[in-house]
């Protein structure tokens, strides 16, 4: 009888820690629910868009408004088109300004909104106007080594 309950119990632990193992990939592959209600899609033309990847966070003041529905490129502007699922409960001015952003130092990229000022709505299907790219690591490194190199030979 003993034996049994231990073989239970074990059991058990088992499959609390599969579950949570779970959880814990489906969070950290983005692929939890976002929300239930319906969505509205506006695009975001950007120069550079770094490592964002679809379903990435759209975020306003820290909450979370969206998500990364799809990336495309532009071929006729060289641009990348990224289209945004954004719950219909948050509007957002026709003047809102999208960036790129990241989480801490070397965190996940996102894109934030930031609302302007203007009185009409954004609609499904409208353009961003105002966007701001991403800034990537690896060319400022670049650029500040570039500079210092081009400091000593003019010495």
């Amino acid at each position: 009888m003993e034996r049994r309950t231990i073989d239970i119990w074990v059991g058990l632990f088992v499959l609390a820690g599969i579950g949570a193992l779970l959880i814990l990939a489906l969070k950290v592959g983005n692929a939890s629910t976002f929300f239930a209600g319906d969505t509205y899609r506006v695009v975001a033309e950007f120069d550079n868009i770094g490592g964002l990847k679809v379903r990435a966070p759209v975020r306003s003041a820290g909450v979370l408004v969206g998500r990364v529905e799809s990336i495309t490129f532009d071929n006729e502007r060289y641009v990348a088109r990224v289209t945004l699922a954004i719950d219909k409960r948050y509007r957002f001015p026709r003047d809102t300004t999208a960036s790129i952003l990241t989480s801490g130092l070397l965190g996940e990229q996102y894109i934030g909104l930031d609302a302007g000022g203007d009185e009409q709505m954004l609609a499904d299907g409208e353009t961003i106007k105002l966007t701001q790219s991403a800034v990537v690591l690896e060319k400022i490194i670049g650029q500040f080594l570039y500079g210092r190199a081009a400091e000593g030979s003019a010495q």
